[in-house]
Formats: C-alpha cells, sequence, structure tokens
C-alpha cells in the first residue's frame, strides 16, 4: 500500500485530493495546524476510514515535519498547504514567503539528506505568470513576473523544486494550477463570496454584494478535476512542470451575470464596488494553456458554468432553501 502525505488536508484542494488517494488505495495521512476552533469540516467525513489520519504539524515549524515524514515514511509528498489568499498576501508578506516558500525547502532538504526516494510534488499558481508580457494562454515555458507576496512565494518555491530535482536528482515535480473552485472553496475567494451572497440575499440576509475588481478575468475549473491532475503528475515516469487550466478566461462581471442570471436577478442591482478590495498590484488576465498534461490523457470535466453553479446550489441548500426553488436543474458538468 502506497502511503502519502498531505500538507493543507484541511483545505479544498487537500480534502478532495484525500478522498481520491483513499479511493485508489492510499493510506494518507494529513499535517493539520493546530487551532482553537475546529477547522476539519472538509475532511470529518474521512476519520471513519482506518486508512486516514491526520497530524499536527505546521509548514512554518521545520522540526514538526522532519518529525511527521519521520513517523510516517511516506512514499509521496503533496505539498498543497499555503497562505492562498492574494490581497491577504500584502498585509501578512513574510508569513506567506515563510509558509509558501521556506516550508517546501524544508521538506525538499530533509528528502535531499534523508530519504531521496520520496517523490514530491509543490502546489504552484497561475499568480506567478502575475503581469507577464508574454501572450495568453500561458504555457511552461512563458514569462512568469508575479505582482503580489504570494505569487512571488509560489514562484521561489517553483525554482526550488526544480533546483533539486536538476541539482539532485529528486523526483519534485510541478503543477501549476490556474484558478480552481468547488462547494469547499473558502468563503472570502471571490468565487464563493458570489455564491454565498446570492445565497444571503435569496434568503432575506443582504441587501447587497461588496466586491473589488469585476473587471479581472480569470480561467476557473473544479478542485475536482484539478487533483486528478495533481495525482496524474505525480505518476508520470518523469518529473517535471505541468500547467492545469481549462483553457477559457471569463471576467468576474460574467461571473456575476451568470450566477444571478440562474436565479433571475440583476447583478447590477446588488453588487457594490468596495476599494477595500483591489489589490495594489492587480493581474487583469490569467487563461491557461494545459497542452502539455492533456497530450499525457488528463483533461477536465466540469466547465466554469458548471462549477459556479454547482456552488450555487450548494451555498443555497447549506442556508435551508432548496436550489430547485430558484435553479433549473441540469445533471450535465459541461453547459
Amino acid at each position: 500500500m502506497k502511503k502519502a502525505l498531505i500538507t493543507g488536508i484541511a483545505g479544498q484542494d487537500g480534502s478532495y485530493l484525500a478522498e481520491l488517494l483513499l479511493e485508489k488505495g492510499y493510506e494518507v495521512r494529513g499535517i493539520l495546524r493546530r487551532a482553537s476552533y475546529f477547522n476539519t469540516q472538509r475532511i470529518d467525513q474521512l476519520y471513519k476510514n482506518p486508512n486516514f489520519d491526520t497530524i499536527y504539524g505546521d509548514l512554518t515549524d521545520p522540526i514538526s515535519l522532519v518529525n511527521v515524514i519521520e513517523k510516517f515514511k511516506p512514499d509521496e509528498i503533496y505539498n498543497i498547504g499555503s497562505m492562498s489568499h492574494v490581497r491577504i498576501s500584502f498585509e501578512i508578506p513574510a508569513y506567506t514567503l515563510m509558509t509558501n516558500a521556506v516550508g517546501p525547502l524544508c521538506i525538499l532538504e530533509y528528502i535531499r539528506q534523508h530519504a531521496p526516494h520520496i517523490k514530491f510534488y509543490q502546489a504552484s499558481s497561475s499568480e506567478m505568470f502575475g503581469a507577464t508580457r508574454s501572450k495568453p494562454p500561458f504555457n511552461e515555458n512563458s514569462e512568469m513576473r508575479p505582482q503580489s507576496p504570494y505569487g512571488v512565494s509560489k514562484l521561489a518555491a517553483f525554482h526550488l523544486t526544480r533546483n533539486y530535482r536538476e541539482g539532485y536528482g529528486l523526483f519534485a515535480t510541478t503543477g501549476i494550477l490556474f484558478n480552481h473552485e468547488s462547494p469547499r472553496r473558502g468563503e472570502n475567494f471571490v468565487t464563493r463570496k458570489i455564491t454565498r451572497g446570492i445565497a444571503a440575499i435569496l434568503r432575506g440576509e443582504e441587501q447587497e454584494l461588496k466586491l473589488g475588481n469585476i473587471e479581472a478575468q480569470r480561467d476557473w475549473g473544479h478542485a475536482k478535476d484539478y487533483v486528478k491532475a495533481i495525482h496524474f503528475i505525480m505518476q508520470q515516469p518523469k518529473p517535471g512542470e505541468y500547467v492545469v487550466a481549462t483553457g477559457e478566461a471569463h471576467s468576474i462581471k460574467e461571473a456575476l451575470g451568470f450566477c444571478f442570471g440562474l436565479v433571475k436577478l440583476d447583478w447590477q442591482k446588488y453588487v457594490v464596488i468596495n476599494e477595500k478590495y483591489f489589490r495594489p498590484n492587480e493581474v487583469p488576465y490569467l487563461e491557461g494553456d494545459s497542452s502539455k498534461i492533456r497530450a499525457l490523457g488528463w483533461k477536465p470535466d466540469y466547465d466554469w458554468k458548471a462549477v459556479l453553479k454547482e456552488m450555487l446550489e450548494h451555498d443555497i441548500k447549506d442556508g435551508g432553501d432548496e436550489p430547485s426553488k430558484y435553479i433549473p436543474v441540469i445533471s450535465e458538468h459541461n453547459t
């Protein structure tokens, strides 16, 4: 039985990845940060599986990382954990760099010194492209010019992973994932703010939805599709770098039109633009070219509308209402 260790286990990607690996017969351990509140809602159902458990640790604490690896002795390490909110990274830049760059460096250095057989996956981000001068869609060879502490931290980890692969011969591989959403998306990310906001408006609890730059365009996929890509990347004969994306970019304004339209509301009557939510450096356009990984056999099942519709239905139901009261039932993923 293969053994996999996942950082960021309690997040969107970590929880979906754990489910996938357990289905494939892995023994899975997740590194869980200690908190004074319950933060395991996405993985509570997994504790019933005898092949799953969590261990306390933190990407900013090298000793805890060493202890977890030595105790569990994984075959594969998936570094999914990070300080993942771009705008907030401007407010806590040092913590962002420590978590997102120094954390994976410590894991890579341990592997180099003590367990070079362990396969390592680094979760990279489309935010690394930032204000690239390359023409979209962006691929593995496009210029990277990050515009936030988050993007810079992810680019540092990207190059460290490449350095350890090329310099020491480690199986250190990277997925450059463009935006991916789901009902498990954090509540302060824009897609989830939209779907939760609409659900609250339908319940009569809110009258407006406050957002920042709605002109920004992103390439949105589903986290379920993207964790399949993560595992797929780790099973390739040789490590490398792979863009994971749908190949379509849509604006936040388009997302608003689609989601409000599903429940027959006019988004312009509810959305309020608030300067508070703008970034110091905006990234206007991100669209990915995933030709490399698609040539190997991966492709997404969901398109952007199907993802947003699923999220909206979830948030309406989570508020105690029935989604079918507002949204027509469509069974297909791709609409």
